[in-house]
């Protein structure tokens, strides 16, 4: 029975985060806005403009997904509530095995939802670009560059995210120099932006004969992709574009024409590349959302004194700036120097289950 009064305690608190969940989502707002929303859908007109089609749709979607999301776990938790009462009156050892289980998975669900409430920031809800550069160190950095692309990838698809390949430059010998990806789906950005910083590698390097243990680093740009409807001003004489034949890892990408294409924005030295999509002038739409990207951010930043701060919090690639460590040897540790969070289990890490670290952080910024 003691696991009944804290099952009972448990339930008690998921009902005050419900609660607060509720009160945050503005769901009867919402419900109004999925209202108005599905009838302007059923206007005759509604489908000559097909941007603006999709676009309700989109967000009819996602309305109906949080709206459905909380009424689930909220009949859920009310199911439990009157489980555990009912055991409080007759006690039966296997109902009571079934409610803590439930309840602790419920838990969980609650707490996503919970983190989804802090995504609120005016790019959360945004597609994510993503940029990785090996720092010093050659071959080893360049392959610590490759394994957080493959970490990232591996998050983002089992999260239900897309995750589509722009931009990809290989390592002389092994690994990365540069790649950048999209990350398409809800709230990617939102999800990713706390990622943004240098992270650093300890392990026994495979590229050393002598077995000698490597510190290595990487640096990760998380920038929200802009949507067109967001107006960036963007002078065509400012702009300096090339165009080159796409390449890629392992042979990948090859393509016979100068179909890739690279924009030099003159006034700020941004440069951006797309090489993955089937036409010159697809990579050069694409390339063009993801300069849109950097100037908002530098925009957005326009307070500080230099423009290499495009690039946010991030310092040098090097020892003292990194966000985060991860070390294979002489012990394994992946440690959030930010957060403080830390987990013993680096494979799992690595093979994208970093959703932890991601909540840490949120749960951090909503603290501040």
């Amino acid at each position: 029975m003691i696991e009944l009064e804290e099952n009972t305690k448990l339930l008690n608190a998921l009902q005050e985060k419900i609660n607060v969940i509720e009160e945050s989502l503005r769901l009867s707002d919402l419900k109004i806005e999925l209202e108005k929303l599905e009838k302007d859908s059923l206007k005759p007109n509604f489908w000559e403009n097909s941007e603006n089609s999709s676009k309700v749709f989109a967000r009819i979607k996602s309305l109906k997904r949080k709206i459905e999301s909380f009424e689930n776990y909220r009949k859920d938790l009310d199911n439990l509530i009157e489980m555990n009462d009912l055991l409080q009156i007759e006690y039966d050892d296997e109902l009571g095995k079934e409610l803590d289980s439930n309840s602790k998975l419920l838990e969980k669900h609650i707490e996503n939802l919970e983190i989804e409430t802090l995504l609120s920031g005016k790019f959360d809800s945004n597609n994510a670009i993503i940029t990785l550069h090996p720092g010093a160190g050659g071959t080893e950095s360049q392959d610590w560059v490759q394994m957080l692309y493959r970490m990232y990838g591996r998050w983002a698809n089992s999260n239900g995210f897309e995750f589509k390949e722009l931009d990809y430059l290989a390592g002389d010998e092994a690994g990365i120099k540069s790649v950048t990806a999209l990350v398409i789906g809800e709230n990617a950005y939102g999800f990713l932006k706390g990622e943004m910083g240098v992270h650093r590698l300890v392990r026994i390097s495979p590229f050393d004969s002598g077995g000698r243990r490597h510190t290595s680093f990487a640096s990760l740009e998380v920038l929200p992709e802009i949507t067109d409807d967001i107006e960036i001003e963007i002078n065509p004489a400012d702009l300096r574009v090339d165009t080159y034949r796409a390449s890629g890892a392992g042979g990948q990408h090859i393509n016979k024409t100068d179909s890739a294409v690279r924009i030099t924005h003159i006034p700020t030295n941004i440069v951006v590349s797309c090489q993955s999509e089937r036409s010159q002038q697809m990579n050069r739409e694409t390339a063009m959302r993801m300069l849109k990207s950097k100037l908002m951010n530098l925009k957005e930043q326009e307070h500080k004194d230099k423009i290499d701060e495009l690039k946010g919090n991030q310092m040098d690639i090097a020892w003292g700036s990194q966000i985060r460590s991860y070390v294979f040897c002489p012990y394994t540790l992946v440690k959030d120097h930010r957060t403080g969070f830390e987990v013993g289990n680096v494979e799992s890490v690595m093979n994208g289950e970093i959703n932890e670290f991601i909540q840490e952080y949120l749960k951090m910024l909503a603290k501040k």
